[in-house]
């Protein structure tokens, strides 16, 4: 099989394209044929992770990457003696976390349940690209949003509105009946209308702290906002939520993206794609800090498929 190979830390030159063996199952894990996967900001962080440091997420769980990727969707090809949650053929979607072997190639074997990572079925309406895209992003929203169960009319700041969890942050405040207001670059102001966004601020010509306090609920998607400055807006009683704060992956997070998806309530923003022998571009993408929305790695033409 086809995959990328990380074997030390540094510029996205480090992934390598490789021809491996494919992996088959042992008890209790299902091998999945990857249509599609992904390059989180998180990825591009793996990659550059300090060696020293590696000991270290191994206390949380986390293995040493040797095939990135942290998002997939894929079908079920195999399962190994003990699983029972999934039978060959079903389309799954989620996340690697943890594991040594990522989605950023054509097969990985998964056991059906680990300490930090999660897949589900996937969306029955989203191809295999849309449905790669949702998880890390969708994930993180979703968990952060429901720390404040929104009200209907409740007014949202999401500051970075346009990256991967703000976008799906805008779709779930949204979802849940408030009045939301994207902050993003010029550029996006757009794509963040097109979300459901009821306004929208370009962040370098007007000052979203000199609105007052108006906001119930000031989400700051890219960690990048101070805590005075999301105080400014909030009303009395608001509250405010930052991906700089510990989340969780959960299989009943997943369950709940996927009924947003299939009720067209939830569409995740793809921003550019990539076949996986062009990785490293795509990494050199992401570190950019400019993608909109998510950046997809396709294995296949079957990726846009949506069975």
């Amino acid at each position: 099989m086809k995959a990328i190979r990380q074997t030390r830390s540094g510029p996205p030159e480090v992934l390598e394209l490789h021809d491996l063996p494919q992996p088959q199952p042992k008890a209790g894990e299902l091998l999945i044929r990857i249509h599609a996967s992904t390059v989180t900001i998180g990825d591009v962080l793996l990659r550059r992770l300090h060696p020293l440091l590696i000991p270290l997420f191994r206390l949380f769980g986390m293995r040493k990457v040797h095939i990135p990727g942290t998002e997939f969707a894929g079908v079920v090809e195999a399962v190994g003696p003990g699983v029972s949650r999934f039978p060959v053929g079903a389309a799954v979607y989620g996340t690697t976390t943890g594991l040594a072997a990522g989605g950023n190639a054509e097969y990985i074997c998964l056991p059906e349940t680990w300490r930090t990572g999660v897949f589900a079925l996937k969306p029955a309406n989203l191809s295999f690209e849309q449905a790669a895209a949702v998880p890390v992003g969708g994930m993180t929203a979703l968990h952060l949003l429901r720390k404040v169960a929104l009200l209907p009319g409740q007014r949202v700041l999401v500051y970075g509105a346009s990256g991967s969890v703000g976008s799906f942050a805008v779709q779930l405040g949204r979802a849940s009946g408030a009045e939301v207001t994207g902050v993003a670059s010029a550029a996006n102001l757009e794509l963040v209308r097109g979300l459901g966004a009821t306004q929208v601020i370009d962040y370098a010509s007007q000052d979203f702290t000199q609105s007052g306090p108006i906001y119930d609920v000031v989400f700051d998607a890219v960690g990048k906002i101070s805590a005075a400055k999301m105080r400014a807006v909030l009303k009395p009683g608001g509250k405010t939520l930052s991906v700089r704060t510990p989340t969780s992956e959960k299989i009943e997070y997943l369950d709940a993206l996927r009924d947003l998806c299939e009720a067209g309530q939830l569409v995740p923003a793809i921003d550019r794609r990539y076949p996986l022998e062009q990785i490293v571009e795509a990494h050199r993408y992401v570190e950019t800090g400019r993608k909109k929305g998510n950046v997809v790695i396709l294995n296949s033409p079957q990726s846009g498929a949506r069975s």
